[in-house]
């Protein structure tokens, strides 16, 4: 499998939006170990410690730090970039967020993708693109059914609603410019992605809940606990990461096959609770405690969220790696190492990619 990405994107023109970010961070590393030409295009990073400065991200691909919603700049750079393949990640990512500030989460999810989209548009070449929307694009009543990628689409709060109108817009363009019947003519291949709750060394998110849990163990704090019972599709962030570029290899073997939206998650296995994941967190970290503090005027936010994975699985070939467990494992030991030798956290990063790699392969030949 590395080895045929490593034939697929070594040496190809790459353009990634919301390189600058956590998900975005772990793709443009992965990239560069593939040899990928890198042109990366984000606002700069939030937060202090960030995985862009941790992996030197700005020595690696060619930065340009500027705004989603720029469609002028950001057509300017897609085109002087002349890629052959696109990966657009770049949002506001956070659901209580979008409460706070809902003009934001619209124009930076909904008009940024357009944005990208028209940019394809005016690029005269074959390009392969892949677009990452959410798995809270779909209408959820929460009656704990796995959402398959042809459910209908919805949101109650303004990020996931976002979300869907981007795939609602993805679907117009690629009907509209990029018809599959027509590929001969225009050579655009368009995919998007919906991927559970990720998880992963160098997330720092607010609001999040393994970024919430590593600022209270550092602080030896109890962790406070908003949504005990919340269920939702955990999965380390390299699993999506390796369904993108699978998807982004596909695309530019047979578009009219692999084109179309698709579901990336773990197994039903692994599909636990808040709680539950704060607890196997503190026992493998080897101290804390926990507070549920149910606040009853918070905003809403879904209590069950799971997704069915089978076209992933049986299209892409496609599937989760790593259980639960080692995902919180690999987690916790990048914390650990960031806190207790920061130079080293690069490296076990890349350890854990490779570690990733390998199983990946074993599991293939199994």
């Amino acid at each position: 499998m590395w080895q045929e990405f490593q034939n697929t994107y070594k040496g190809k023109k790459v353009f990634v939006t919301g390189h600058t970010g956590f998900k975005g961070a772990w793709l443009t590393q992965t990239l560069h170990m593939l040899g990928a030409d890198i042109t990366g295009y984000s606002l700069a990073p939030y937060y202090d410690n960030n995985l862009y400065e941790i992996l030197s991200l700005d020595g690696k691909c060619h930065s340009i730090i500027a705004d989603i919603r720029d469609a002028q700049k950001l057509k300017s750079e897609i085109k002087i970039c002349n890629p052959d393949f696109i990966f657009h990640l770049a949002a506001q990512p956070l659901v209580r967020a979008s409460y706070d500030d809902p003009h934001d989460t619209y124009s930076s999810n909904v008009m940024g993708t357009l944005n990208v989209l028209d940019g394809i548009r005016h690029l005269e070449k074959a390009v392969s693109s892949v677009l990452i929307t959410t798995d809270k694009v779909y209408e959820n009543n929460e009656s704990g059914t796995a959402f398959k990628e042809s459910d209908k689409l919805g949101g109650y709060d303004p990020y996931s609603s976002s979300k869907a109108c981007c795939e609602i817009l993805i679907d117009s363009f690629v009907r509209s410019f990029y018809h599959i019947d027509k590929y001969d003519e225009h050579q655009k291949a368009i995919g998007s992605c919906r991927a559970g709750n990720v998880i992963g060394g160098g997330d720092w998110a607010t609001d999040r809940l393994v970024p919430d849990i590593i600022r209270a163990l550092k602080k030896n704090e109890s962790i406070e606990i908003r949504s005990p019972q919340a269920v939702r599709p955990w999965q380390h962030v390299i699993e999506p990461i390796f369904g993108y570029l699978l998807l982004g290899q596909q695309l530019t073997r047979n578009p009219q096959k692999f084109a179309g939206a698709y579901n990336f998650g773990p197994t039903k296995e692994d599909i636990l609770s808040v709680l539950e994941v704060v607890e196997k967190a503190i026992d493998i970290w080897g101290s804390g405690s926990y507070d549920a503090k149910i606040n009853p005027n918070a905003p809403h936010e879904a209590e069950i969220l799971k997704l069915d994975c089978s076209k992933a699985r049986e299209v892409l070939e496609w599937r989760p790696v790593w259980n639960v467990n080692q995902c919180l494992q690999n987690t916790m030991e990048w914390y650990r190492t960031n806190f207790e030798n920061p130079s080293g956290s690069e490296e076990k990063l890349n350890e854990q990619i490779r570690s990733y790699i390998d199983q990946w392969e074993a599991a293939k030949i199994a």
